[in-house]
């Protein structure tokens, strides 16, 4: 065998060697949303910012009922000032918890299985966000009506009667971690109703429509704005966050969930090119 072979052969076990530690690396770490669960599981950082976001929610309540002018909507009913008062929140990564999901598909090397999510919906055993069960509450317990707007899918189940199984799921899960005063009717699931679609828009006007909206709290800007979830731009988003920036904090309540969202799904394929570096 002549040194030519001999390098040949050793470059060639090099390579398989580094492969070999490559794809083990990657196993562990290249889930997309590895460190964005476990930050969320682990980080107090985590747990500070979305008591942050409720706090700052709760200092602002009192306020927001007494002032007749206050509204969230940016186009409210015209008669506003006189009409009952009401928060509206998401529900999932806003008072629901479901980085125990998100942790499974990183384990199981998924990004998203539909049926999985199902079935963990179906265990009703979602831990609430940081400071979300105390805001609810005390703004019930002050006259508040409180509705849940979720993109939760409504959708029958095999060997289950029901038409919507998630919604009684939902409901049950909200109660379970401590939330009072729930209205099943407040509860609106996506595609509950045929025009309750993935933009929640519809459900926010029909609320606007009988209610003064104190607040909006979401963890996704389409929580808060329409047509921001598809067909448009980083630099548009921003745009639109500068534009309504006196909302953030008093009538606007953004929580962190770096796991998903329409800020991932606005991205092209190709997501390194928007990294800058210097």
């Amino acid at each position: 065998m002549n040194n030519i072979s001999k390098i040949t052969i050793v470059l060639c076990i090099f390579s398989l060697l580094n492969a070999c530690a490559h794809k083990s690396l990657k196993n562990k770490f290249a889930h997309d949303n590895f460190y964005s669960t476990l930050w969320l599981q682990t980080a107090s950082e985590s747990k500070a910012l979305s008591y942050q976001a409720y706090n700052a929610a709760q200092s602002h309540l009192q306020q927001a009922i007494n002032d007749l002018s206050w509204t969230a909507a940016l186009q409210p009913a015209a008669d506003f000032q006189n009409l009952p008062t009401a928060v509206i929140l998401d529900v999932d990564e806003t008072v629901l918890d479901n980085t125990q999901f998100q942790a499974k598909m990183v384990l199981d090397g998924v990004l998203y299985d539909d049926q999985e999510w199902d079935r963990w919906v179906a265990l009703r055993s979602a831990p609430a966000v940081p400071g979300a069960v105390e805001f609810i509450n005390r703004a019930n317990r002050l006259g508040v009506e409180i509705f849940y707007i979720t993109n939760r899918d409504c959708k029958k189940r095999p060997d289950d009667t029901s038409v919507c199984p998630q919604k009684a799921d939902t409901i049950s899960n909200l109660k379970s971690v401590g939330i009072n005063g729930l209205r099943n009717e407040n509860v609106m699931l996506k595609y509950e109703e045929s025009h309750w679609l993935s933009e929640k828009q519809s459900r926010r006007d029909e609320i606007i429509e009988n209610h003064r909206v104190l607040m909006l709290v979401g963890d996704d800007l389409g929580d808060f704005l329409p047509h921001v979830k598809k067909d448009t731009s980083i630099h548009e988003r921003d745009l639109l966050v500068k534009q309504h920036e006196s909302l953030w904090g008093s009538k606007w309540i953004v929580l962190s969930n770096p796991t998903y969202g329409s800020w991932m799904s606005i991205l092209e394929d190709d997501q390194n090119q928007y990294l800058q570096g210097y």
